[in-house]
């Protein structure tokens, strides 16, 4: 069965621009795209080179229980400008019903304007499994142990 992700556009939002949408059959994620605000549109968002900012997308969401709503970066803006996500994967939890927002940073040589309508990130669907924790006395043994990072390869 296919969750469906119920969308409010935030009351200053740009109803022109389409909510996230897959752009090919094969896609895994929903583009997003920049719903900048009224006095930012014309001009953008310029973010400067180490610069973090959160840019809106202009809705919120209602994510179905048992799911959660990954933000992920573009590759193309990340090998063309540098831009990715501070937090990436972002966690959108099925009970947060604020504003969703984009957690940028520019980690290119030169600033970078977000225009009102870019597309800045995708978002994927996926299912959550809640585990339960005990505590416990000893652990089962593994052939890797207890090695750290790379410890499975070359480092």
């Amino acid at each position: 069965m296919i969750p469906t992700i119920r969308v409010l556009r935030e009351d200053w939002a740009d109803p022109g621009l389409p909510l996230p949408a897959y752009e090919s059959a094969g896609a895994a994620g929903a583009d997003l795209r920049a719903n900048l605000p009224p006095e930012s549109r014309a001009g953008g968002v310029v973010l400067r080179p180490m610069e973090r900012q959160v840019l809106p997308t202009g809705f919120r969401l209602e994510i179905p229980a048992g799911h959660e709503v990954q933000i992920r970066p573009r590759s193309g803006l990340a090998l063309r400008h540098g831009i990715t996500l501070a937090n990436a994967p972002g966690t959108i939890d099925s009970d947060y019903r604020g504003p969703l927002g984009v957690l940028l940073v520019n980690l290119g040589a030169g600033a970078y304007t977000v225009q009102h309508g870019d597309r800045i990130a995708q978002m994927i669907v996926a299912p959550v499994v809640q585990a339960a924790f005990e505590p416990a006395s000893f652990l089962g043994q593994t052939t890797r142990g207890q090695g750290g990072f790379g410890s499975t390869g070359r480092g």
